[in-house]
């Protein structure tokens, strides 16, 4: 069931069939790099789909697997799952992709995809997103999906910028299609 749908791309809940192509993607020492829980092996993979499967059945959200429509290929993830920050549970915005789908735009369409959705149809007040500033890459996605300010704190012992985007701000900020 496709959960969003996008140009190119559609997000829908992981099985446990993904877990061969998502451990290629996520063992991969360059799509982790910035990652805390860094290179993924198969079982470390088979723990990520089992949490997104509990996020699922219990919040009706969670890292999505994305698909692109030309080629039918598992190509990453990208959804909005739980994340304790200080003491508090936010909802955190997350997106990794194969190497080969970097630079083309299918993580601005995969964030978008999913901000819809979760804004749209599940009503959430606000998304974070946690990045490294070194991430520049992914300082660019998330600022041109209407991330725009940020608090500097530590995370998991690694410096980072926390953007918080609010249902108000990306109604208001023409990211929205609504």
């Amino acid at each position: 069931m496709k959960l969003f749908e996008t140009e190119r791309l559609y997000g829908r809940e992981f099985t446990v069939q993904d877990t061969a192509r998502l451990t290629e993607i996520l063992s991969d020492p360059e799509v982790m790099k910035y990652s805390v829980h860094g290179v993924c092996d198969e079982s470390a993979t088979r723990k990520f789909i089992d949490w997104c499967l509990s996020c699922y059945s219990d919040l009706g959200i969670g890292s999505w697997a994305l698909i692109e429509k030309k080629s039918g290929n598992l190509i990453g993830f990208c959804g909005v799952g739980p994340e304790v920050v200080e003491g508090a549970e936010l909802m955190n915005l997350g997106y990794r992709l194969a190497r080969e789908y970097w630079n083309l735009g299918y993580a601005t369409e995969a964030v978008n995809g999913v901000l819809e959705c979760v804004f749209s149809g599940k009503k959430i007040e606000s998304v974070v997103v946690i990045i490294e500033p070194e991430h520049l890459a992914s300082l660019k996605v998330a600022e041109k999906a209407g991330f725009i300010d940020y608090t500097n704190m530590e995370f998991h012992d690694r410096p980072v910028r926390i953007y918080r985007l609010a249902l108000q701000d990306w109604s208001s900020s023409g990211c929205s299609s609504a």
